[in-house]
């Protein structure tokens, strides 16, 4: 039987080859994604007892029990400078899926670009724009001068950044609003 060459032209060009395809070098890479926050953590089981809610203005942030279990907890964000968020025992006295603010909004043009970030019913708007009442899906209740749970905007975890209500991560908010009732507990304090 006859000994293969193994200094054969054929087989000195496949391990260049092999050598220039297994370099050092790295393929190009897409530059790493910005770091996001975890908003929120839900692992509710379904179990037995009430379901509660703490939410600690100091933190900003809302912690859910059953039964006194802990299920969840998440940022939230409530009231800035001049519209606090009031400490205090409530309970949910209403539940709207999908509810607009009688109180705030924005002001948009033809083409939708927000012009006033912070308008009220009352601010005048300019000819060929229009009001428009802020969103407050999954409204939970719970005073009778306009304070409550819904999903919104989180700009900064951490930091106040509503009109009063306690915002909650968009998809947080319809996961509470299935498993609270009217008469849900919420305690909200620093």
């Amino acid at each position: 039987m006859a000994t293969p060459n193994l200094f054969s032209p054929l087989n000195a060009i496949a391990a260049a080859a092999a050598m220039a395809l297994s370099s050092c070098a790295t393929a190009p890479q897409a530059p790493p994604r910005k770091a996001e926050h975890v908003l929120y953590e839900w692992y509710d089981d379904h179990g037995p007892g009430e379901v509660k809610v703490h939410i600690d203005l100091t933190e900003q942030r809302a912690y859910y029990t059953r039964g006194g279990r802990d299920i969840g907890w998440s940022y939230v964000a409530t009231g800035k400078e001049g519209h606090r968020t009031p400490s205090g025992t409530y309970s949910i006295t209403e539940k709207i899926v999908d509810k607009y603010s009688n109180r705030y909004g924005w002001i948009e043009d033809e083409w939708g670009n927000v012009t006033n970030g912070d308008a009220k019913p009352s601010t005048r708007v300019p000819a060929g724009e229009r009001y428009v009442p802020a969103p407050m899906p999954y409204w939970m209740r719970l005073t009778s001068y306009g304070i409550g749970m819904h999903a919104g905007v989180i700009p900064r975890p951490g930091e106040a950044a509503s009109h009063g209500c306690i915002r909650l991560p968009r998809q947080l908010a319809p996961q509470l609003f299935e498993v609270v009732r009217v008469g849900t507990p919420v305690r909200i304090s620093h």
